[in-house]
């Protein structure tokens, strides 16, 4: 019936919820007039900016399609980072996100102490700032780095590898570093929800005919832990559509032949070093619309966990 409704009926309706309830809007207020500062319209700008040619000197020119037609017809380096991206993003998105709900699942089984100590182990090279000088030692190209030294000891190589300055090496450790680091906020996403799940349930599913482990896992455990998936998948998605901080640490800026390069190195070179902010636009643009649609895609997946 109320789809019957005109406009102005509706509109009425509207404004008395929002009357009825204006201690809830008075507190979400301070968040969302932030959240829409800070995020709408920076989102909103870089789209508006993506269609013209601005380099902060002068005032932007507005010139159509031509930045996506660059983009992807005439920039070959794009299409590098958009491979690149596309690589890591698959490996290191599901595979860490399955790891962290794996290890956390197992841990969750562990004493109350043990659990806590695991919990910060996984958790610690997530907040640790120069993990990457960890991993500079590990992969250094002389024979004194740990990698290079080991496998000569045991004859596997003759003479020292450069490993971030080999094409064929610097992709596959990148994701390794990557899945290493990406691991614990998720990790510590899914502890909270596997310590929240409500224990009645196991028996009550018992009573129902779930005879083993992972009937439970997928009738029970992860159902109840929905919101934390999400906000895991969500994680997942963004910070491995979003590497780049690996990328320039570990290989250099840019990389040899391009080989490590992303959408957010090629990003930060047109944005921060060449100043061309339309250009550096069209670029975020192309971005958010791939995490928007891969985060819908794995929001449909979720709902049908536990069906």
């Amino acid at each position: 019936m109320k789809k019957n409704l005109p406009i102005h009926k509706k509109f009425k309706d509207k404004l008395a919820i929002i009357k009825k309830h204006k201690q809830s809007y008075v507190l979400m207020a301070p968040y969302m007039i932030l959240f829409f500062m800070f995020t709408v319209v920076p989102v909103v700008m870089s789209m508006v900016l993506s269609f013209t040619y601005f380099n902060i000197l002068e005032s932007p020119r507005f010139i159509g399609w031509y930045n996506y037609i660059r983009l992807f017809l005439e920039d070959d380096v794009f299409l590098i980072a958009v491979k690149n991206t596309f690589l890591l993003a698959t490996i290191t998105g599901p595979v860490s996100y399955l790891l962290a709900f794996l290890f956390a699942w197992l841990i969750n089984e562990l004493s109350p102490k043990v659990r806590a100590v695991m919990t910060l182990v996984f958790y610690a090279p997530s907040i640790s700032g120069n993990a990457y000088l960890i991993w500079m030692l590990v992969f250094s190209g002389d024979m004194y780095g740990y990698a290079n030294a080991f496998f000569m000891r045991i004859g596997v190589l003759h003479e020292p590898i450069q490993w971030l300055q080999s094409t064929n090496w610097v992709l596959p450790i990148i994701i390794l570093v990557q899945l290493w680091l990406s691991l614990g906020v998720s990790f510590l996403a899914f502890i909270a929800g596997l310590q929240n799940v409500d224990r009645n349930l196991y028996e009550a599913a018992a009573i129902d005919g779930v005879r083993n482990r992972w009937q439970e896992l997928w009738f029970i455990t992860l159902p109840s832990m929905r919101p934390q998936l999400l906000f895991g998948a969500v994680i997942q998605i963004t910070t491995s559509l979003a590497i780049a901080d690996v990328s320039i640490q570990l290989a250099g800026f840019p990389s040899v032949q391009y080989a490590g390069h992303t959408v957010v190195t090629h990003l930060i070179d047109y944005g921060t070093i060449r100043f061309e902010m339309g250009y550096a636009s069209a670029i975020a643009t192309v971005l958010f619309f791939a995490m928007l649609l891969t985060n819908l895609l794995v929001q449909k997946i979720l709902r049908r966990v536990g069906t």
